[in-house]
């Protein structure tokens, strides 16, 4: 006879997306339309706008923001970086994280409930939708909403996810490329193609079934608030010395009397994205998108209490201490953001606004001809990062040597590189201990002009 099998239960919640069974809790969070909510609307539709509109926009002839990967150059409000500007880059990202940091440090998770993409386009564009294709069937779960209203919503999602995709491509190959290629035939760029369907699949993947997810699972941003974090920065709170004991009936009563302000109406749970009790203290799984106060304070106005059971406060302050602004933490990253922003300024500032490098090739480092002379191959890359056509020179300071071609110009336009090679000639008599050092002199006939030294190699003990 065999042995029965229990389903495994657990006592506790793992997770606040998992029934105690294992499977996963499908959160559909009401939504509590108070003054956060409003201002984050705004924060979010202006965020959105943004994003659709940038790739458009154009500063100096050049889009403000621009990550072509395949030229290996980055545009940052008509600015363009080359590939040989990797620190000034690498400064400008750091500094933006470290920002970031400190935003943490003071405001806690106040990027994930007001700015982060997956935040922004869940709650204010793809939850909206549903809510509108689903009509009065989204309170009653995803098993209660018909077909024919599920497949309206999936194809408003697709819709929105392909024009998503196509914009977020533009910001890698430019809005009029994406213009182009959309009204063209997919195998004339097929690469650009499986991109716009990979990451439209991957948007409506996310959006339609791993939502919240995202945010308590994938996300390593989460987890890293425990260490960004500490007990005087603001997070979002539950005053605990004023809500318990929790108990339900009118307030001012005998028989709740000894209670605190917490009606245990659980609308603080209920419109939670992703379906935790505040009351249980911070949690890895709260975005502090401020949803709770919203649902909080309009309980605590019909019962004719103080705003606030449920606020943006410290930990300390719950607590009736006064927070800190500066501590070491705060301190740190205001340090390092400070002189980041600062290198970037800095390097910025004194950014040539044309790049020479000349090397030698490999191979044999020179070649000994029959009429008496030698020759070394050089390679070079020019830049003009100018906003204007440039025409660059290239000249022998020194007499003796010649170079071939004989005429070494080089006409760029705005952001453009080229790489060529040029033979450069002396006479074996011009060499010492088989060395000679090449003077040459690059110009753009405005205000560049650089001159460095280069050495010949040539034959011994002639």
């Amino acid at each position: 006879m065999e042995k029965e099998t229990l389903p495994l239960v657990s006592p506790d919640q793992v997770l606040s997306t998992l029934n105690p069974d294992g499977t996963r809790r499908w959160l559909a969070p009401r939504l509590a339309k108070g003054r956060y909510w409003k201002k984050r609307r705004v924060v979010a539709y202006v965020l959105m706008l943004l994003f659709n509109v940038l790739p458009w926009i154009k500063v100096g002839g050049k889009p403000v923001m621009l990550l072509d990967l395949v030229h290996r150059e980055f545009t940052f409000f008509g600015v363009t970086f080359q590939p040989t500007e990797t620190v000034i880059v690498t400064a400008l990202f750091l500094s933006i994280f470290i920002g970031i940091f400190l935003a943490t440090a003071l405001w806690g998770r106040v990027w994930c409930g007001w700015a982060c993409p997956q935040t922004v386009y869940l709650e204010f564009l793809y939850r909206p939708i549903e809510r509108v294709t689903e009509g009065r069937f989204h309170s009653k779960g995803r098993a209660g909403v018909p077909f024919p209203r599920k497949v309206l919503k999936y194809s408003v999602f697709a819709v929105v996810s392909l024009h998503l995709s196509h914009t977020f491509l533009a910001y890698f190959v430019g809005a009029g490329e994406v213009l182009s290629w959309s009204t063209g035939s997919p195998g004339s760029h097929p690469v650009g193609f499986a991109i716009v369907w990979g990451v439209a699949l991957l948007m409506m993947f996310d959006f339609s079934l791993f939502r919240e997810q995202m945010c308590t699972l994938a996300c390593p941003y989460g987890r890293l608030q425990s260490a960004l974090v500490d007990p005087n920065s603001v997070i979002i709170g539950y005053d605990v010395e004023r809500g318990e004991p929790r108990g339900k009936g009118k307030r001012g009563t005998e028989k709740t009397k000894d209670l605190g302000d917490c009606i245990e109406c659980k609308l603080c749970v209920a419109v939670c994205p992703t379906g935790i009790d505040i009351r249980d203290g911070l949690q890895m799984e709260c975005i502090a998108c401020a949803e709770c106060i919203d649902a909080c304070d309009d309980v605590m106005d019909k019962i004719g209490k103080e705003r606030g059971l449920i606020r943006y406060a410290s930990e300390v302050e719950l607590a009736g201490g006064k927070a800190k602004l500066l501590r070491p933490r705060t301190i740190l990253y205001t340090a390092l953001f400070v002189a980041l922003l600062g290198i970037f300024v800095s390097l910025l500032g004194s950014r040539e606004l044309s790049n020479i490098s000349i090397l030698r090739t490999g191979g044999s480092p020179f070649t000994a001809l029959p009429d008496g002379r030698v020759m070394n191959l050089f390679k070079v890359r020019l830049e003009n990062r100018n906003k204007v056509d440039r025409t660059y020179t290239i000249d022998i300071v020194e007499p003796g040597f010649t170079t071939s071609p004989e005429a070494l110009r080089v006409e760029l336009g705005p952001s453009e590189t080229e790489e060529f090679q040029f033979s450069v000639f002396g006479m074996f008599d011009q060499f010492k201990d088989g060395q000679a050092d090449l003077h040459l002199r690059v110009s753009d006939g405005v205000d560049f002009e650089s001159i460095t030294v280069h050495p010949m190699v040539g034959p011994k003990n002639l």
